[in-house]
Formats: C-alpha cells, structure tokens, sequence
C-alpha cells in the first residue's frame, strides 16, 4: 500500500537538468523530493542525513560515483529502495547494465513528464516500470514468479556462455569471436532462445537469465 505521498530523490550531475526536473515534479502532490544529488557519492552522504526515499531517479553518467555503481550500491545497503534510470542513452547496453545493478525501470530524459510521474507510480507500488526500453512480458513474469523452469533445463553450454556474454557489453560480433563462432550461428542462438523462453529483445533475455540464475553477476 503506497503512503499518501511517494518519497523521491533526484541523482544527476547536470544541476539545471536536476532543478528542472525537481519543479516539475514538485507539482503534483502525491510526490515529494527528499532530497537531490549531483553523483552517487554525494547521495550515499545524503541519503544518511534524510528520509528514505521510495524511488530514485538515477542519472548514468556522473562524475565520482556514475549511476551504475550507485546503483548496486542503493540494491546492496537499501534494497527495498527502488531505482528508476533515466538517461539520454537508448541503446541496449546502459540499460542491460542498469537492469543487472538493479535498477527496476528505465526511461529517457526526453519522456514527458506525465510519463515520468506515472513510471514514479509504478515503480513504487509494483518494483518494475514496464515501458519500450525493458521488455513487459518478462518483468510481469518476474513479479509473479511464474515462468516454467522446463525450458531452463534444456539450455547447452554454449547456449549459457552466450548468455554470459550478452550481459557484457560486447556487440554480437564480437560475442561470436569470442566463442570462436560465426555471427550467422550466434544469431540461431539468439533466434532460438527468443523463441524458446516467447521473448524479443537482448534486454528481456538478460533479465531471464538472472532471474533463472544461469549466469553469475
């Protein structure tokens, strides 16, 4: 059950970027700012010294202390705090890596601001935002716990390894150099495991693999 209002922290070094989005958000009343931040370093400090936020709306980029380690930082000394990326970058590798720190959304800094109120929403009462950037079907899945471990049985040696390596980041290509493969048949694996597990992105395969502990993170 949320409380009346949803306690928030804003993370970014871009200090106008931080007050904008602060004053937009401090219009709508279900919605307060606790406090906001520059880096991950300047959070840990305030974090200390204020209320707990719910959510934390995390830049990538920072100086000190970027968002990807203060975001497993956030997941390893308050986990029920949850983090919600928001980035300039829209390719699969910040949010794979944000997804596995523990980040449970991830939006662009372009989105609305409606949208972001609601992703704020979202992400305090169920854990995850589901939007274009982190596959839907997945997370639901996740948030029930209810994907058949059948086809986890199946998974080759291989098939595992290109798991791994899809949570680095490395292009296809360079997965299939380095387990010494074509990329016509680093592509049929990929094919075959979206198929397999009804799933459409590299983002969604990740999450799997984590969520069936066939990698180590």
């Amino acid at each position: 059950m949320l409380s009346e209002k949803i306690n928030i922290a804003i993370v970014d070094d871009h200090t106008l970027f931080r007050q904008g989005v602060s004053r937009l958000l401090s219009e709508f009343e279900d919605i307060h700012i606790v406090f906001d931040a520059g880096n991950g370093a300047e959070m840990i400090e305030r974090i200390k010294a204020n209320t707990l936020p719910q959510v934390v709306i995390m830049d990538i980029t920072m100086p000190v202390m970027d968002g990807y380690e203060a975001t497993l930082w956030l997941k390893t000394h308050y986990p029920d705090v949850h983090v919600l990326a928001l980035s300039m970058f829209e390719d699969e590798k910040p949010i794979i890596k944000m997804l596995r720190n523990g980040a449970g959304g991830y939006m662009l800094k372009e989105s609305k601001t409606t949208d972001l109120v609601n992703a704020i929403k979202t992400i305090a009462q169920q854990g995850f935002f589901i939007n274009d950037n982190v596959t839907g079907k997945l997370l639901r899945a996740i948030q029930s716990n209810n994907l058949s471990r059948d086809p986890v049985m199946n998974i080759s040696a291989n098939e595992q390894r290109f798991l791994e390596l899809c949570c680095l980041e490395l292009t296809y290509k360079e997965i299939a150099d380095k387990m010494n493969l074509s990329p016509h048949t680093i592509d049929n694996y990929r094919e075959a495991l979206f198929q397999r597990f009804d799933i459409k992105s590299r983002t969604g395969l990740v999450l799997f693999a984590i969520k069936h502990e066939l990698i180590k993170i």
